[in-house]
């Protein structure tokens, strides 16, 4: 009896969990003879029908097999025909914690075939899924009638409707191509039907990736009218794949969009590309202009070369300034490669990069792109190179060396050509002196030499030889304490260098725009790249404060200034070293954790104490409210237009109920008294799904491109994804 035990147990077991079409695996019929676990079978009674040939075990039965657990009110296994028959109640728990039911169960011997009546099944993910029949077939066709799914928890409440659901006449999985297809399928939202899909196809959740329709877009738009966007994912090979997304609009003619990914053994590439072939048109639609072939590509690459050396490259380009706000394209604004492009302009680079235990080098080809409405054509450079390359020692108590080299040549079609090749060194050592106090000398010194378009320069070569040495010198001081550890730190630092720095025949590309403030305070030279220098003497001091709480907030704040023994006419008002004192600089962080966090930035006037410059932002998460604001201001004596320039950013969503929430952004330009974009809308989630209605608007203008105002709705389902959306501008 026992072997029967063992063989009867182990058909139920592993075949039922393949009789539904959302099978993941087909099971194997363990060897008979040579059983390689043992079963445990319990039942109330265990008896034999010999004229029918069969064992029956009823009452409680439960059977245990390889991590699988069968419950049943009867248990039939017939040695004549060899089918295991489970019926009652039956409840299968499989290994992964997914649990079917049945009212009745039937494998044959060979589990290629069997049946179940009023199947259903909790999946691990908390899905659910329910037939009223569920056929296995020899050739692996698994089916299932009148089925309905949902990841939706149906048994909270007696009675309640799911969210959503999926139902079907008809749904089959094909095991040798891993698809499964449903007939007259039918999607609900709260019981009622709002799609119907005569059919619906896609790969098993356990294949590898595979080709198919994704979920498609459509709305309307004032642009360009009724439009509907059909991504189809086409799988290549294990390691590449092809998304291409053809869009038809209302009001102009179709565009298709493509993304491709393909990774190699070393790297990995990305690439983001749309065409059609249009004239102009502006934010109603209305067309203007030549007919003619347009479109974008942003893409990236990286590669490994050695253990030590990669390269890559990053390609960002589109045919017309306003392609991708005619048709709302993403992309702009991520870093591609060693650089990231400023807003509204599009950087391509090809680089190399090198770093060891005692070396960095990188060097690139950089070429501009400007979308802005007052960028000519040819007037953005090209670098052929930008290169970078540093050496450095460690001498253990005689400090840290390093020499370094750098170029830059920069070609333009309109404008000034410059070449630049730069060779430095620099040392420091850090000491600690008797009474706590911190002493770090310093010394840098390097040499520069243009090659200068003489038409427009003046000169066609200029050199100069450059430097600064110093010292900083700090206290720190800690109070550890019960509650609270309190730490503060005085610092000076203290730096003479070359006077007479900045010719003015010298181009300035790579310091256009720059500020000394906190994060640069205790530097020598306070100016990023190297067409500009700071020089002469100069004298820093700050404080820095910090408090930590044991088990609470964390408070932090720099705050100094600046001293120049003379001024220099080639830094503005904006670089903050214009004239011999600077302005006070500080920044102060509040950290209470996630309800909340400060950061604030600010600039006050070195005279009077005017606020100059304020940056502060706010963030804050709790269980019912989350959201981060932004407060800037700016000065007219800093800002480039002459005028003041303040707003106020707010993004957050607070939850109302445990499903309803309120959604709300805005962009208000204080300066000019007018939103510049806003947003307010309200959101539904629950276990299973998520409903956004947002309204928007922006004032925003971009030449033929002017405000618009839309209504976004999104619907997204757990475990298919986001169904679908509309969009009005």
């Amino acid at each position: 009896m026992a072997n029967w035990y063992h063989y009867a147990a182990a058909l139920a077991l592993a075949a039922t969990p393949s009789l539904g079409a959302m099978a993941q695996e087909d099971s194997q019929a363990p060897d008979t003879s040579t059983p390689s676990e043992q079963v445990v079978l319990e039942a109330d009674y265990v008896y034999e029908l010999r004229e029918e040939n069969s064992i029956v075990a009823e009452g409680n039965v439960e059977a245990l097999y390889d991590g699988r657990i069968l419950r049943a009110d009867r248990l039939i296994y017939n040695r004549t025909t060899e089918r295991v028959r489970a019926s009652g109640n039956v409840v299968i728990i499989d290994t992964d914690g997914t649990q079917q039911f049945s009212d009745e169960v039937e494998v044959g011997s060979n589990l290629s075939d069997g049946y179940a009546i009023g199947y259903s099944a909790r999946l691990q993910d908390g899905s659910t899924i329910v037939a009223n029949s569920a056929i296995r077939q020899t050739d692996g066709i698994n089916a299932m009638d009148q089925v309905i799914y949902t990841a939706c928890p149906i048994c909270e409440a007696k009675g309640g409707t799911p969210t959503w659901s999926l139902r079907a006449r008809r749904a089959v999985l094909d095991q040798e191509t891993q698809m499964i297809s449903y007939r007259d399928a039918v999607l609900e939202v709260l019981g009622i039907p709002v799609f119907y899909f005569p059919y619906l196809a896609h790969p098993d959740p356990t294949s590898d990736r595979r080709s198919g329709l994704l979920i498609p877009s459509a709305g309307f738009s004032s642009k360009l009218g009724a439009f509907y966007q059909q991504p189809y994912y086409w799988a290549l090979s294990d390691s590449s794949d092809l998304t291409i997304s053809p869009m038809l609009s209302e009001n102009v003619n179709p565009m298709l969009e493509l993304d491709y990914r393909k990774r190699f053994y070393s790297g990995s590439i990305n690439l983001n590309t749309s065409i059609t072939r249009e004239k102009d048109f502006d934010s109603d639609g209305i067309k203007f202009g030549e007919e003619k072939w347009r479109g974008h590509l942003y893409g990236s690459g990286r590669f490994a070369l050695t253990s030590e050396w990669q390269w890559g490259f990053g390609v960002e380009t589109q045919t017309d300034d306003l392609y991708d706000r005619r048709y709302d394209i993403d992309g702009q604004g991520q870093k591609r490669g060693l650089y990231q492009s400023q807003p509204r302009r599009l950087l391509s680079q090809l680089y190399a990069v090198g770093q060891g235990d005692s070396y960095y080098t990188d060097i690139a080809l950089l070429s501009l792109q400007g979308l802005r409405a007052k960028d000519t054509d040819g007037s953005l450079p090209t670098v052929t190179p930008l290169m970078f390359s540093e050496k450095y020692w460690d001498f253990g108590k005689y400090g840290f060396a390093s020499v370094n080299a750098s170029t830059a040549i920069i070609s333009r079609d309109v404008g000034e050509d410059s070449q630049r090749v730069t060779v430095g060194a620099d040392w420091s050592t850090y000491k600690i002196l008797p009474g706590g106090f911190t002493f770090e000398p310093f010394a840098e010194l390097r040499g520069d030499y243009y090659n200068l378009d003489e038409t427009q320069s003046g000169e066609d070569n200029v050199s100069r030889v450059v430097g600064n040495a110093g010292t900083r010198i700090a206290y720190p001081m800690i109070r550890p304490g019960k509650t609270v550890d309190i730490m503060l730190e005085p610092e000076v630092m203290a730096a003479w260098g070359t006077s007479n720095s900045n010719d003015p025949a010298l181009p300035n590309e790579d310091a256009l725009l720059f500020e000394m403030d906190e994060t640069v305070l205790f530097d020598a030279n306070s100016v990023a790249g190297y067409d500009l220098f700071e020089g002469d003497g100069k004298i820093s001091a700050g404080l820095t404060a910090r408090a930590v709480w044991k088990e609470g907030p964390e408070l932090s704040a720099t705050f100094g200034r600046r001293w120049r023994s003379r001024s220099d006419d080639t830094f503005d008002t904006v670089s903050n070293i214009d004239g011999t004192t600077s302005d006070w600089v500080a920044a102060a962080t509040a950290d209470f954790g996630s309800p909340l966090r400060i950061d604030t930035r600010v600039r006050l006037d070195d005279e009077g104490l005017e606020l100059n410059r304020i940056d502060a932002r706010v963030t804050t998460s709790t269980s019912r409210f989350r959201a981060s604001g932004q407060y800037y201001k700016v000065s007219d004596r800093l800002n480039s237009s002459g005028t003041e320039d303040e707003g106020i950013f707010l993004n957050g969503e607070f939850r109302v109920t445990k499903n309803y929430s309120l959604l709300f952004g805005q962009l208000r330009d204080i300066a000019d008294n007018r939103n510049a974009r806003k947003q307010i809308g309200i959101a539904y989630e629950d276990d299973c799904s998520r409903l956004e209605l947002v309204y928007s608007r922006s004032e925003l203008r971009d030449r033929t491109q002017g405000p618009s105002e839309n209504i976004q709705i999104r619907f997204s389902l757990k475990t298919l994804g986001q169904f679908g959306s509309s969009q009005f501008d």
